[in-house]
């Protein structure tokens, strides 16, 4: 019985720290409250601002219960963002040239104050996030509002995925 408990002690010390990320902080422990007002939005596509606050906010939630998330500029911490670039490039045609996937890069300055101590604890002025999408229509633009309104679930996933990548930036501070 011993061995056993032995070996299953080995076996659980022995591995790797894998299952770990994404699970860490390295936040001060009195931060427990961070709020997010709306991003701020200097494209002209409509709704950017609305729909990567959103994303941010959920991202935060879907953490754990380790923060509480506020919709306002008040907390122990502060997450500001101001969306300042949002582009659409053809990056692969078919063989009539007409465009089949499009890179969108969006490009924002965002900010994490920590407000007991009104210090910065990250911030990234030209935080630059770029995704991949194929198009399902033989429309081709380089109209970023018309490519959203084609493919409406392509914003939802833009948003998704730099809300990730933004709070494991600040939450694991890499």
């Amino acid at each position: 019985m011993k061995r056993l408990m032995l070996l299953a002690l080995v076996v659980l010390s022995s591995s790797c720290g894998y299952a770990l990320a994404g699970k860490g902080s390295f936040l001060p422990d009195y931060i427990k409250v961070i709020g997010v007002p709306q991003f701020e939005n200097k494209t002209t596509t409509f709704n950017l601002d609305q729909k990567f606050t959103e994303q941010v906010r959920q991202e935060l939630t879907s953490r754990g219960n380790r923060y509480r998330v506020l919709p306002e500029a008040t907390g122990d911490a502060i997450i500001t963002g101001v969306i300042t670039g949002l582009s659409l490039t053809p990056t692969g045609f078919n063989a009539s040239q007409q465009a089949t996937r499009y890179s969108v890069l969006v490009t924002a300055n965002v900010e994490f104050r920590d407000t007991h101590t009104n210090k910065v604890l990250w911030v990234n002025p030209s935080l630059q996030f770029r995704e991949e999408y194929p198009i399902s229509s033989s429309n081709t633009t380089t109209d970023t509002n018309a490519f959203f309104r084609q493919d409406s679930t392509a914003l939802t996933r833009l948003a998704q995925n730099f809300a990730r990548s933004v709070v494991t930036s600040i939450l694991e501070n890499f």
